[in-house]
C-alpha cells in the first residue's frame, strides 16, 4: 500500500554556493573589475545599454576568467533587450528578500539595527575621503563596488570583504534562479579574498532562513520603509 504525501514536513538543506577560487590581480585591475561590476548591475535603462560598447572596450585588461562572465551577461542583455530586461530586473532585486542589492540587509533585514549598519557604511566612505551623495542607501552594492574601483584606500576592500556573507548569499539565490546577473556576482567573489569554512556555514543559514524581519522602529534620514516584496526567492 502507498500512502500519499500530503505535507512535507522535511525539505532538503540548501545547499551552499560552490567555491570559487578568487583570481590573482592587481589593484588595476580590481578597480576596473569592480567599477565594470558597478555599472553592469545598475538599472538597465537606455543609457545602462549606451554604456556597453564603453565598457567592452575594457574587458581586454582584466583576467580571461572575468572578462568571460562579464562578455556572456553582455551579450544576453543585448538579446533580452531592453524592456524585458527591466522587466526581470525589477521582478529579481526588488521583488526578492535574498536577492537584495542592499549588503547590510543580510545581516540586519528590516530591523532596528539596519540604521547603524547604514551608518557604519557612511563612516567608511567618509574615513577613506569620500562622501556618499547618491540618491541610493550607502550600502548599495553598485555604489560600494564603484566606491572600491575609485578610491585607493583599503577600507573599500575590506568594506566588502566585511560582507561576503551577503554577496554569497546573493550568489546562491541568483545561481538558484539561473539568472543572467549570477555572472557578475561571481566576478565580485573571483575579486575578493576566499571565504572560509566558518563564513561559509554563516552562508549557509543567512540561505536556509534568509535576512531577519522585523516592522516596528525602523528610521535612518528620515523615514525607511520596511523591505516588503510581492514575491520570494
Amino acid at each position: 500500500m502507498i500512502i500519499p504525501r500530503l505535507f512535507n514536513r522535511v525539505t532538503p538543506k540548501r545547499p551552499l554556493p560552490g567555491t570559487l577560487e578568487p583570481v590573482k590581480m592587481g589593484k588595476p585591475q580590481r578597480a576596473t573589475v569592480h567599477m565594470i561590476g558597478s555599472l553592469l548591475l545598475d538599472y538597465p535603462d537606455n543609457d545602462w545599454f549606451d554604456r556597453l560598447e564603453a565598457i567592452e572596450a575594457h574587458l581586454g585588461g582584466i583576467p580571461p576568467q572575468i572578462a568571460e562572465l562579464f562578455a556572456g551577461f553582455i551579450d544576453t542583455a543585448r538579446a533580452t533587450g531592453s524592456t524585458e530586461l527591466q522587466r526581470q530586473y525589477v521582478d529579481t532585486f526588488d521583488l526578492k528578500r535574498k536577492c537584495s542589492l542592499y549588503l547590510s540587509y543580510f545581516a540586519t533585514g528590516d530591523t532596528r539595527k539596519r540604521g547603524t549598519a547604514l551608518v557604519t557604511f557612511i563612516e567608511a566612505y567618509r574615513a577613506a575621503g569620500w562622501d556618499f551623495s547618491a540618491d541610493e542607501l550607502p550600502d548599495y552594492l553598485p555604489a560600494v563596488l564603484e566606491f572600491s574601483a575609485k578610491s585607493e584606500d583599503e577600507i573599500a576592500e575590506a568594506l566588502l570583504a566585511a560582507h561576503i556573507e551577503g554577496i554569497e548569499v546573493l550568489r546562491a539565490a541568483l545561481e538558484a534562479m539561473h539568472s543572467p546577473w549570477a555572472d557578475l556576482i561571481r566576478t565580485i567573489t573571483l575579486s575578493l579574498p576566499p571565504v572560509d569554512a566558518e563564513t561559509q556555514e554563516r552562508v549557509l543559514a543567512l540561505v536556509s532562513e534568509g535576512p531577519p524581519t522585523e516592522t516596528v522602529g525602523l528610521s535612518f534620514l528620515g523615514n525607511l520603509p520596511p523591505f516588503s516584496p510581492r514575491g520570494d526567492s
